[in-house]
């Protein structure tokens, strides 16, 4: 049996398939001792993060401008949304820490945004440029005027005043993304929403190496930023631009011939 979790891939059914198959043998082990068991190391999974979509500048905007234009019957709606979009293309925030601000934690008068309810249950704050905080501004004063009594104490809220819900968030961009381009329809691969916080953590460093910064020294100052874990998390975007690869290695490889000089 450890043969067969071993065989090729296209020799062998999937993953969960394989975990099923152990998780028999380990039962039949229990009636028959003579049963091989596969050693769990053999099953582990490897995980691979997809390849970010890479945003170009006037993708960005052509998506602002669309969710400005949803809802028909709606203002709110097209603010809240065009407004949403925006903050995450400049923030690098997750989803989901945008859509739990509480009106609270948007502090448009220090302009910083105050995350309770991070991932990995951190908290975290993030300054806002003054450009954001006028949008955001604007956003507020429009919201409350539309919405005078809101049920949640959400900063984005629907058009009943309520909280987005995530999928509901994340359905109305893969509407708009299929509308201007960004996904075909049907494909189930193309353009994310999450992919805005990538493309914000890739536009950051590609400026700190075209500014000749020390990056190594920035690095930390960006995973704090993004709320990332550990620095390595910030590192694999190293990998995961081209353009950014190669300045990273011309980086190197000049620093490699001055050692050497």
């Amino acid at each position: 049996m450890t043969g067969w979790v071993n065989l090729p891939a296209q020799r062998r059914v999937n993953l969960s398939e394989r975990h099923s198959v152990r998780r028999f043998a380990e039962y039949v082990s229990t009636l028959d001792r003579r049963t091989e068991v596969p050693p769990p190391k053999l099953l582990q999974i490897r995980y691979r993060r997809p390849a970010p979509y890479l945003y170009r500048d006037e993708e960005v905007l052509k998506l602002i401008k669309a969710a400005g234009q949803i809802g028909r019957f709606n203002a709110l709606t097209r603010a809240t949304y065009s407004t949403l979009f925006g903050l995450l293309a400049v923030t690098g925030m997750r989803v989901g820490e945008a859509i739990t601000l509480d009106r609270a934690d948007v502090d448009l008068e220090q302009l910083v945004l105050t995350l309770r309810r991070a991932k990995g249950n951190k908290s975290r704050l993030v300054p806002l440029h003054p450009s954001t905080g006028q949008a955001l501004r604007r956003y507020a004063d429009f919201r409350d005027k539309n919405c005078p009594r809101p049920s949640s104490a959400t900063f984005f809220v629907t058009k009943k005043g309520t909280a987005l819900p995530y999928s509901t968030v994340n359905g109305r961009f893969l509407m708009l993304s299929r509308r201007i381009g960004l996904r075909k329809s049907g494909d189930p691969h193309g353009a994310r929403l999450h992919d805005l916080r990538h493309r914000f953590a890739i536009q950051t460093m590609l400026k700190w190496y075209r500014t000749d910064a020390d990056v190594e020294a920035h690095l930390p100052e960006l995973a704090t930023y993004l709320g990332h874990g550990h620095v390595a998390d910030t590192y694999w975007y190293l990998s995961a631009a081209p353009e950014l690869l190669r300045l990273a290695t011309v980086r190197w490889q000049c620093s490699e011939r001055a050692r050497g000089l």
